[in-house]
């Protein structure tokens, strides 16, 4: 597949800003900065960030074996996705296909990009793709193909032959979102990264390491990918104190590791408990930090616990959810203060 040919011609042609970090190569720790009109007057933040938060991404490289050539980073994951779409999807001509019941930002993004989605559902009884149905609905002018997995709010993986399957015989880019695949028995599609020019995967520090506030987002792909996203991303997009707390909790890996053994542990010991709640007909497997579950009525259940100060996720009004809430695991004390009101309003 040649990237080149799925390019806006806008994008192909567009002169990228260089901002005065992006110019500059060689030791910052000896020079002087008089080239961005800043503030002179060191407080910690007087100064750009690093435009290709370099620090960050050679901790990332290590940690997934991604060489740094191959890492963007966003202002979260909806920017990285945001990009996407800006570079490779032609305005009121292109489409995207997404997979409901699935990340609802990839509507949004499309809608705000004049581009239009195309949904193929899922299977209502395991969630699944269906592969032959994705490829006919598919077009020349399918950009991008979106795959969360595991999927929210299902929270299943997709099978791998699946994936594969679309990944070889999809003409556009797959974009496989894996914000929740730290919490999963299954294994990344990073590892198989050089096999697919058209694979982009999308994570994100907001889940497994604990760093929703920092809005951090991160896109894997080829270089010629990035080299076409790079163009368009702005030039200082990850502020500095993001960065900094980045690389802080990432090399922090102990903690991380504990945290997510702890999630995991929570997880099953919830569904445990989940079992005995009278109005939980179905709980739903899981691969992320959250869990799908069936009950009699999801917006009575739903505003019951918002009564009694717990807020959790009604997805009643999407696709194969009916009457669906989801949970996410919390820490032991929250998850059995989940618990015991549930108790509470099935005996009420």
């Amino acid at each position: 597949m040649n990237i080149q040919n799925l390019i806006r011609p806008v994008i192909k042609a567009l002169k990228p800003y260089s901002s005065a970090r992006d110019e500059f190569q060689g030791n910052s720790d000896a020079m002087v900065f008089l080239d961005a009109n800043e503030n002179p007057f060191n407080n910690g933040v007087n100064r750009y960030p690093d435009p290709q938060q370099k620090r960050v991404k050679a901790v990332l490289s290590e940690i997934k074996g991604v060489p740094t050539s191959k890492i963007l980073l966003g202002n979260g994951s909806d920017e990285v996705l945001d990009l996407i779409f800006r570079a490779f999807c032609e305005p009121n001509q292109d489409n995207v296909i997404s997979l409901p019941p699935t990340y609802g930002m990839y509507e949004v993004l499309a809608n705000l990009n004049a581009v239009e989605i195309r949904k193929v559902n899922l299977t209502e009884d395991d969630f699944q793709p269906k592969v032959d149905a994705i490829l006919e609905a598919a077009d020349t002018n399918s950009k991008v193909l979106f795959l969360c997995s595991p999927n929210n709010p299902s929270g299943n993986s997709f099978s791998n032959a699946s994936v594969e399957k679309l990944l070889n015989e999809f003409k556009g880019l797959v974009v496989i979102d894996e914000a929740y695949i730290d919490f999963s028995k299954e294994k990344s599609w990073l590892t198989r990264l050089e096999e697919f020019p058209n694979l982009v995967i999308t994570q994100t520090l907001s889940k497994a390491y604990g760093m929703a506030g920092i809005r951090m987002g991160i896109c894997y792909a080829s270089e010629d990918i990035l080299k076409v996203l790079n163009t368009i991303k702005p030039p200082y997009n990850v502020n500095e104190l993001s960065q900094i707390k980045a690389v802080e909790l990432l090399t922090n890996k102990e903690l991380t590791k504990n945290q997510i053994k702890n999630i995991l542990e929570e997880r099953s010991r919830l569904i445990s408990d989940l079992e005995t709640i009278s109005f939980v007909s179905k709980i739903y497997p899981s691969d992320a930090n959250f869990i799908l579950t069936k009950v009699d009525d999801a917006t009575k259940r739903y505003n019951e616990l918002v009564e009694k100060g717990v807020v959790v996720r009604n997805r009643t009004t999407q696709f194969g959810c009916e009457n669906c809430l989801r949970f996410t695991v919390g820490t032991k004390e929250e998850n059995e203060e989940l618990i015991k009101n549930l108790l509470l309003i099935s005996k009420s």
